[in-house]
């Protein structure tokens, strides 16, 4: 399978600079090596690299105060320290770094210097529709989109070497937690409720700590990048919306293989790990096109669900992982069809053609939703 050119582009002006975070195998390592070519790369995954800055980090600012081009600092997190020479070399010598790193937790509870504004932010997800060619759905379910996962003969082992390698490198080296093996357990937790209403005292019983603790262990999910939380729709006139918030992992490869599950066509299983991926399309889509775009999702007290809603209520979408879609899956977006403007109102499926239900809610293949979703054919503005 062939890879094409990555969707992220930082663009930098001279003088400006970047944050760049992503987790880990994402390929930001891979993408600087390729697109600045030129540039000066400090790696701090090496150690005596990393031993020379975080002895004197004035070093950075003597080796390179009449540098001309862009210098990458890889791995940003482990050296906080330099932020401090970072930020003065911006300021006085008008210097352009792309800083990279997999969390930014460690920075900020270290009350590292973030540069205050003088750096944009940009994410890198794992691969996207357009940057894949033989797409196989089956297979990317089982696999995940972190691009050596989706390009190893032997995903799930990949999987496991990746699952130990992040509970060794993120969570241990830097202490963000002591007892492992009760966030070992809640990621396994995690990973079965993924997509579910966020209920933290339920997930604290089945993980053996307290629900203030796993609140902290869903931060560090969040802030290292694994996953995020997706808040409700609260904006209805009409009627009584729900507030509690949803969580999912950030790649469905890892979501299954911490969830020890492989979605057979059907199953419900299937379907969740479904709605999973077509959401990691949307939040690389809101990485590359639309960082402003909110994702949410709309339930009513009485359990009415749309599973995402995307800017102003601008597309509506349900995602079904079935080959037939009656009039029954379309309840949920009639009802928010009641509620007020749709711009488009979408149920997002295995079925072979686009056909429109009443009220001009679109039944779309899921190859044709994605090819719409990133060629600009819904509007958000």
């Amino acid at each position: 399978m062939k890879i094409i050119k990555r969707l992220l582009e930082i663009n930098l002006p001279h003088g400006k600079s970047a944050f760049l975070w992503g987790p880990r195998k994402t390929g930001k390592t891979w993408w600087i090596s390729h697109v600045y070519r030129d540039a000066a790369i400090i790696d701090l995954l090496k150690t005596d690299v990393l031993a020379d800055y975080l002895s004197r980090p004035a070093l950075l600012r003597e080796r390179y105060m009449n540098h001309s081009g862009v210098i990458i600092i890889d791995e940003i997190q482990k050296a906080p320290s330099l932020l401090d020479e970072v930020h003065w070399l911006i300021e006085n010598r008008n210097l352009s770094f792309i800083l990279t790193g997999s969390s930014a937790r460690k920075l900020r509870r270290g009350h590292a210097n973030l540069l205050g504004g003088r750096a944009w932010r940009r994410i890198m997800t794992p691969l996207a529709y357009p940057e894949i060619s033989d797409f196989e759905l089956e297979k990317i379910l089982i696999s995940g989109l972190l691009p050596p996962h989706f390009l190893s003969p032997e995903p799930v082992e990949d999987l496991r070497a990746y699952i130990a390698d992040y509970l060794k490198e993120e969570i241990v080296a830097e202490a963000l937690t002591q007892n492992i093996p009760a966030f070992r357990e809640f990621l396994h937790v995690a990973a079965m409720t993924s997509s579910e209403l966020l209920n933290y005292v339920n997930v604290a019983s089945e993980t053996g700590v307290s629900h203030k603790v796993v609140r902290t262990y869903f931060d560090i999910l969040e802030d290292t990048h694994l996953g995020f939380r997706v808040q409700p729709w609260r904006k209805s006139k009409t009627r009584r919306m729900i507030s509690t918030e949803k969580f999912y992992l950030f790649d469905v490869g890892v979501t299954n293989y911490l969830a020890r599950r492989k979605p057979q066509s059907g199953s419900r299983e299937f379907g969740k790990a479904f709605e999973q991926y077509i959401l990691m399309e949307l939040k690389a889509y809101q990485a590359y096109r639309n960082p402003d775009m909110p994702i949410t999702f709309w339930r009513t007290s009485t359990g009415r669900e749309v599973d995402f809603i995307l800017g102003d209520k601008n597309l509506a979408l349900e995602i079904k992982g079935s080959a037939r879609i009656d009039e029954s899956d379309a309840r949920a977006l009639q009802t928010l069809l009641d509620d007020g403007p749709v711009g488009n109102a979408c149920i997002v499926s295995l079925e072979n053609q686009p056909r429109v239900l009443m009220n001009n809610i679109e039944v779309l293949p899921w190859r044709i939703f994605l090819e719409k979703l990133w060629q600009g054919g819904f509007r958000f503005d």
